[in-house]
């Protein structure tokens, strides 16, 4: 199959979508970027480190409070120790070389507020929908399609009204890409990230 769908028990949906270009990132390399990643949270990191390993997951990184890990594809992920039951989604973390400006695209996009602004990055959202942009001193935009300069992972976006949606987008400073079905259309961010709207 082309397309696999999973979901979260927290309401997120997370598709895995086959890409025989696939160019894996191999994380911190700048020249192989993650692009983005998800921040899960657990109760037991080390337990929960070691599922993920057992699944085929390759620890990258960590310490007391977080580990990073790689999918069996490359795709780096934060494991976050919270008080939580079972495994839930914190954040989508986006790579970014100027994070209040990125933070104020998806803001305007998503109608979510700036709930944090520090040196690190910026966060929008609240708990269960939380979108963080992470300054990074390297950027090597991705250009979609191209696999040399490849996305990772993107966003998929749910609207009611395409043309009002991407009318606002553009606005924001998006770029349509292309690509489109009968429900989705492809833009790029301001800083080259792809992303889709979704009808339906």
């Amino acid at each position: 199959d082309e397309w696999v769908t999973l979901y979260s028990s927290d309401g997120w949906r997370f598709g895995v979508q086959r890409a025989p270009d696939h160019v894996p990132p191999r994380w911190p390399d700048p020249a192989h970027p993650q692009q983005m990643h998800v921040d899960f949270q657990v109760a037991d990191i080390e337990a929960s480190a070691q599922h993920a390993e057992s699944l085929g997951a390759r620890r990258l990184s960590g310490n007391d409070h977080w580990v990073t890990l790689a999918d069996p594809a490359g795709h780096p992920f934060d494991l976050c120790h919270a008080d939580v039951e079972g495994t839930q989604v914190f954040a989508v973390t986006i790579d970014t070389a100027d994070a209040p400006e990125l933070g104020r695209f998806y803001s305007g996009l998503l109608g979510l507020d700036v709930t944090y602004e520090g040196p690190e990055g910026v966060m929008i959202g609240t708990a269960g929908e939380q979108v963080m942009f992470q300054q990074v001193a390297e950027l090597q935009r991705p250009r979609g399609p191209d696999p040399t300069y490849p996305q990772q992972l993107h966003l998929d976006i749910t609207v009611d009204d395409a043309d009002e949606a991407e009318r606002a987008a553009l606005a924001l400073g998006a770029v349509r890409l292309p690509g489109d079905g009968e429900n989705w259309r492809v833009y790029a961010d301001p800083h080259g990230h792809p992303f889709c709207l979704l009808t339906g």
